[in-house]
């Protein structure tokens, strides 16, 4: 009886042991291919941006979470005036203008529109991978808007006649989180496309990104904590969209070396 136990003991060990066996070789493999479509060269690279591209996401996304913790207990409403209250002092004709123009240029559905067409040029220039991320940038970035506004239902700004209509909740700009999402993944693509020209590149999109936030706050129509929240939850989903540019880019390139030497 006591060998008959044994026997089945030992036998149960074997196959557990088997298994295990089994389950490592089928992770070292999938390991193995995945390293072999990245190619190892990038997987080191990849890394890299990943946990850069991921840090800053995790601050960003704490830092929405903060702000929209306090403007839930309605604990930022001072600050919010004052800042208002004080943009309001430099009001000019001149600069009412101004700020509607770019207020307008920054309208979450003009840039939809906007990144639609850029996406059908690229999709014409066989640019495949920038035309998808493109899209879903764009459309994630203004669905999200919508659902966090609706969710945290903040009444908009009163403090003086506005300029400009305005729809849905105040909480968080649309303009300044879908501006900073299909300028950021636009100006990326083009700084990483003209390396000589980075600089450039960069410093007009951000200074775009900030004159948009900007202008909602000279307009009244936003309080500042809802373009800096819309700026960091804006920010989550860029470098989303990034990471995966990249992937696709690392990939296209590898495929690229392949196929040339394939052909030899």
């Amino acid at each position: 009886m006591d060998r008959c136990v044994l026997q089945k003991t030992f036998a149960s060990i074997e196959k557990s042991r088997s298994e295990s066996s089994s389950l490592r070789q089928f992770s070292h493999h999938l390991i193995s291919r995945w390293r072999q479509q990245i190619s190892p060269k990038i997987v080191p690279l990849l890394s890299t941006v990943w946990a850069i591209g991921l840090g800053i996401a995790a601050l960003s996304l704490w830092a929405f979470a903060q702000i929209a913790d306090e403007v839930m207990e309605q604990e930022t409403l001072n600050f919010d005036r004052n800042i208002l209250l004080t943009l309001r002092t430099l009001h000019r004709p001149w600069l009412d203008r101004l700020a509607i123009l770019i207020t307008d240029l920054g309208d979450p559905w003009t840039l939809g529109i906007s990144s639609g067409i850029l996406a059908l040029l690229l999709l014409w220039r066989r640019r495949i991978a920038e035309a998808i991320v493109l899209a879903i940038a764009t459309t994630g970035a203004i669905g999200l808007n919508v659902l966090l506004k609706a969710f945290f239902d903040r009444p908009r700004p009163e403090l003086w006649d506005r300029l400009v209509n305005v729809r849905y909740h105040s909480f968080p700009s649309g303009h300044a989180m879908v501006s900073l999402v299909v300028l950021g993944i636009i100006g990326y693509w083009l700084a990483v496309q003209y390396p000589k020209r980075r600089s450039l590149i960069l410093a007009v999109t951000g200074l775009w990104i900030f004159a948009t936030g900007l202008s909602r706050l000279y307009l009244g129509v936003h309080w500042p904590t809802d373009v800096i929240a819309g700026y960091a939850a804006g920010l989550v989903w860029l470098i989303a969209c990034i990471l995966s540019l990249e992937i696709a880019w690392k990939r296209r390139s590898h495929h690229a070396i392949h196929s040339s030497h394939s052909s030899r």
